[in-house]
């Protein structure tokens, strides 16, 4: 009888490396690789256990991506002596295969069991199989092929599982990536909308800042142009007043000219009258002795002579008066003379007050008030600090109050007297100190106002008329209208002019001066009043003229002002 082996079909070797004849895999362990793919999937898979025996064969299969397959059957031919070696080696490795029946293989059984006390004979003898009936070995072959259709399934379901698996791992890396990539997107965005936001805000901001410097500059632009428009008109307004001072010199020359020669005329007119009267006196002496005597006295009276003019305001008065010389003609207002007497009554009052200290030295009293003066400005507060410190210098216990006052007055004067380079910008300020002083000390303006009606006689106003009986000489004639005498000799006209026209402005700087809650007591009344007289009584000539002009530079100029403020 011939041995039988049964084997399973595969390669023996596989690119030069051997397979192992009997690979150590088992059922079991498939069984627990897929209960741990089913846990780590959480995918329960139920796969029914074959039938088994106790003693039925385990066997251990490693899938190897091929469908094993059936037991063979192998004859082996030892009455040819046919070499099995050799023939795998002439066939490339392929050994000579007998056909063969199928069989059952129950009883067969691989694992370590009661078959296999003898573990010597059963290696000697492993590839023989006992004698099995047919329905074992067909039981046998149906479970083998059952197994390996459940071991198919299994690998196909592993190899699905495996597949999903994948599939999942390449989508969730798919999303991670579209995540990532998006993320990133985002990101680019997000810096792209921020860079612009940036740029935005720097473009705003550089937009405002042009703005600003554009603005700033248009302002520069403005008041260098308003500069130049200033300097501009101050030039021309300086160039209008040189002319017009030159255009004033000239006609002062002209009318001093014009007034000697007049005077002349009636010197030479007055000469000729004084002849021929005295060859009519000589004529007429031994007959009219007694006549000539009368004409004589009544020349030495009072001779007054009223006319009417408009108003009586406007009434003229010749006056001749004991403190002038015999004959001379004053041309002024009645009520004006009267108001020059009443003031010049409180001035003697107060120097008599000061008759009465005649020995106490008030003099660091007196230039306490004059420092003050001399430190006024045209500021608001300049003004209004310089009044209080007067106002408490005036009022002071330790100094009477008739010096203070006599002292404050003085000083105002002298400043017309003797002007210094700022009094045409100051003398606005010097009146609103006045009129602030004197509403609190009304004396004060009295006094002030009589100074200035013995400093210059056209702030009273009126006028003397020159006569050759009245005045010996032309000096003496000058001095009654005041000038003054300097070493000797008569000041200058110019001279007398120029300060007859200061103290003028600073008489109509007091007058057109208003303060909101202050009551000026030589106000615009006084002003007005002085105009009407100053028109209807006094001749044109060289001093009233100046007079005039001056009057009303000061108070045009403040209409102007008040005009301007108006307008604005």
């Amino acid at each position: 009888m011939k041995d039988f082996t049964l084997e399973v079909r595969y390669r023996k070797n596989a690119d030069g490396i051997a397979a192992d004849p009997q690979p150590d895999w088992s059922f079991d362990a498939i069984l627990f690789d897929l209960n741990s793919l089913e846990k780590r999937l959480k995918v329960s898979l139920q796969i029914s256990s074959p039938p088994s025996k106790t003693d039925a064969p385990v066997l251990k299969w490693k899938a190897k991506n091929e469908s094993p397959g059936p037991f063979v059957m192998q004859v082996l031919d030892d009455e040819f002596g046919v070499e099995t070696d050799n023939v795998e080696e002439g066939h490339h490795n392929h050994r000579a295969m007998v056909a063969g029946r199928r069989f059952g293989c129950d009883e067969l059984s691989i694992s370590d069991g009661e078959d296999s006390e003898d573990e010597s004979v059963f290696g000697m003898q492993g590839n023989l199989m006992p004698h099995v009936g047919f329905a074992e070995g067909t039981l046998s072959e149906l479970t083998n092929e059952h197994q390996l259709g459940v071991m198919e399934v299994v690998r196909n379901q592993i190899t699905e599982l495996e597949t999903c698996l994948i599939d999942e791992n390449e989508k969730f890396a798919s999303t991670v990536a579209r995540v990532e990539n998006y993320t990133k997107t985002r990101q680019e965005l997000d810096r792209k909308f921020d860079m612009q936001y940036q740029r935005r805000i720097a473009e705003a901001l550089d937009n405002h800042l042009t703005a600003v410097q554009r603005d700033h500059e248009h302002k520069s632009q403005i008041e260098e142009r308003r500069i130049r428009d200033d300097a501009v008109r101050e030039e021309a307004q300086r160039r209008e007043r040189a002319l017009h001072e030159e255009k004033v010199r000239q006609e002062k020359i002209k009318a001093e000219a014009e007034m000697q020669a007049r005077l002349e005329a009636e010197r030479v007119e007055a000469a000729k009258t004084a002849a021929l009267e005295a060859e009519k006196r000589a004529a007429e002496e031994a007959a009219q002795k007694k006549k000539s005597a009368d004409t004589k006295s009544s020349a030495a009276g009072v001779s007054i002579n009223a006319t009417e003019a408009n108003g009586s305001q406007g009434s003229v008065l010749h006056v001749t008066k004991s403190a002038q010389p015999q004959g001379t003609v004053i041309r002024s207002a009645e009520n004006a003379l009267k108001l020059e007497e009443r003031r010049l009554q409180i001035y003697n009052e107060v120097a008599a007050e000061m008759q009465m200290n005649p020995k106490m030295d008030y003099r660091k009293h007196e230039q306490k008030i004059a420092r003050t003066i001399r430190q006024i400005s045209g500021s608001e507060e300049n003004v209004s600090a310089k009044a209080s410190e007067l106002f408490y210098l005036i009022k002071d216990p330790s100094c009477p109050q008739s010096i203070s006052i006599t002292a404050f007055a003085k000083k105002f004067v002298s400043v017309c007297e003797n002007p210094t380079g700022s009094f045409h910008r100051s003398v606005y300020a010097y009146a609103r100190v006045i009129v602030l002083v004197t509403s609190k000390v009304p004396r004060a303006m009295d006094v002030l106002i009589s100074m200035l009606n013995q400093a210059c006689i056209y702030t009273v106003p009126k006028h003397i008329i020159y006569s050759k009986s009245a005045f010996q000489t032309k000096e003496a004639y000058y001095k009654a209208i005041g000038y003054r005498e300097e070493d000797g000799d008569i000041e200058s006209t110019d001279r007398y002019v120029s300060r007859l026209s200061l103290c003028v402005k600073l008489y109509a700087a007091i007058v057109q001066t208003e303060l909101e809650g202050i009551q000026n007591l030589h106000g615009l009344a006084e002003g007005w009043a002085w105009l009407a007289r100053f028109l209807n009584g006094l001749p044109p000539n060289l001093y009233t003229v100046v007079a005039l002009e001056s009057f009303l530079q000061e108070i045009w100029s403040t209409v102007q002002e008040d005009t301007t403020s108006y307008g604005s």
